[in-house]
């Protein structure tokens, strides 16, 4: 009989899993390791803004009445609960609106799901600041290679979203290190998460913003830790999830790419990669509101001297975007918002009372959406052109590649502090906001993460 605990170094299960095993103590480089700091204080701060919203404060609720061991704690509240369910209420928070970071390639949202898995087992076991960094780094890595494995397009065309699809590996790869499980038992938690892996395009047709916070971070974030902890409990399972007879990538993919799991592991790093949002709205916005105000700038434009606004997004970001229902997603909206206002706050794109403003709906008239294949650049996959007709007769435009935020235009720690602090001082104070962004700025300092339990509560 095959000695199924017999360890393989060949197949793609046993190299990722090898990797995953000495994640937790292998030093990243400078780069990489501010650029996690700069997703979970990103992560942190959507977690506590959206647990004033009702995405958030219904998880919350849910999760209150789950009881269960106290080994997390719910952010922004006085909850303690297991850390699966930390995890879930923590992740629907940090996708409760539109605030949380984004991948442009795989259109994952890796640090929804990547952080509250993170935070919660790192609680739940009592790691380092520093080890919950370089599990953050890896969380980011196994969601977005999946879905380059699977195939980004072609999940999106088998009507599954990418966010879905991907949150369980994101929250595996942030919650496995921190649990010190060794190759084998790590090969057992892939298992356990691979069959986890879910997640329908269903979601576009939530015009709540409830569901789709569950399908794009909690339902992953929860699932990851599920996986993680039954194996640190002692279960076991298939060992080559990802290479066998019915392995993942076959039941999933028509034309997968296994090797896309492991290759450039450890030198590439997604977490790098993908983009912190400058305005608080569906990522497909952020390209155009960058766009309008650049032009409203430049040109002074103001409600009563444009005459007409069009505005081009790639093809496949219109079914997203394109007449939401919510208004921090719906492009007419946010676009004419601005133009008005001369800025995109958060508390104006989560107002959905200036849906229904006369002077926003009476910009909206004169703005026309479209698809623009030409838009659709693997190399710029959220670029946004926007041109203006003035009543003076002057037509003015501007394309904008890459959204402040990305890796081409990447916010400054100090950039990044401030949007933390505008969105966490109202929920926790000012005086918890900014110890806690101090802290995070300097979590390889943290011996202990649950030292900074009194500063997220609320």
């Amino acid at each position: 009989m095959k000695n199924q605990h017999a360890e393989v170094t060949l197949d793609v299960t046993g190299r990722l899993a090898n990797y995953m095993a000495a994640a937790a103590t292998t030093a990243l480089p400078e780069e990489v390791a501010l650029a996690s700091k700069h997703r979970i204080l990103d992560t942190i701060a959507a977690i506590v803004s959206g647990a004033r919203m009702n995405p958030g404060t219904m998880a919350i609720d849910y999760v209150r009445g789950l009881g269960g061991a106290p080994q997390a704690s719910v952010l922004a509240s006085s909850i303690m609960t297991t850390a699966a369910d930390a995890a879930l209420a923590n992740a629907m928070c940090a996708h409760a609106d539109e605030t949380d970071d984004f991948e442009p390639v795989t259109k994952a949202h890796p640090g929804s799901s990547s952080v509250p898995a993170a935070l919660a087992m790192a609680e739940k076991n009592g790691a380092s600041g520093e080890a919950v960094i370089r599990s953050v780094a890896l969380g980011y890595d196994l969601g977005c290679r999946l879905l380059m494995a699977l195939g980004p397009n072609h999940v999106r065309a088998t009507h599954r979203s990418a966010e879905g699809t991907s949150s369980t590996f994101c929250a595996l790869g942030a919650a496995a290190p921190l649990a010190r499980l060794d190759a084998q038992r790590m090969r057992y938690a892939i298992s356990y998460a691979a069959q986890q892996v879910s997640g329908l395009w269903s979601w576009v047709k939530d015009e709540d913003h409830v569901e789709k916070a569950f399908d794009f971070a909690g339902m992953g974030a929860r699932n990851g830790v599920m996986a993680v902890t039954m194996v640190e409990s002692g279960m076991t399972g298939v060992h080559d999830v990802l290479d066998g007879t019915h392995n993942l990538f076959i039941a999933l993919s028509t034309q997968p790419n296994p090797e896309a799991m492991v290759e450039a592991l450890g030198s590439r790093f997604f977490v790098a990669e993908s983009s912190i949002k400058t305005f608080s709205v569906g990522y497909p916005n952020q390209s155009a509101l960058d766009a309008l105000l650049f032009l409203r700038r430049e040109h002074g434009l103001q409600a009563d001297n444009v005459q007409a606004i069009r505005v081009k997004l790639p093809t496949d970001a219109i079914g997203i975007v394109g007449n939401s229902a919510m208004a921090d997603v719906s492009c007419q909206h946010l676009v004419s918002l601005a133009l008005l206002r001369g800025q995109m706050s958060f508390e104006d794109s989560h107002d959905m009372s200036l849906m229904k403003d006369p002077a926003v709906l009476a910009i909206r008239q004169k703005l026309t959406l479209t698809g623009d294949p030409d838009l659709m650049d693997p190399a710029a996959p959220r670029g946004a052109i926007v041109e203006v007709d003035l009543t003076d007769g002057r037509r003015v435009a501007h394309h904008t590649r890459f959204a402040p935020g990305t890796k081409e235009r990447p916010l400054s720690t100090e950039q990044v502090n401030a949007k933390a602090r505008n969105l966490m001082a109202p929920v926790l104070g000012e005086g918890k906001a900014e110890e806690l962004i101090l802290q995070i700025n300097n979590l390889e300092k943290v011996a202990d993460i649950r030292q900074l339990r009194a500063l997220w509560t609320a």
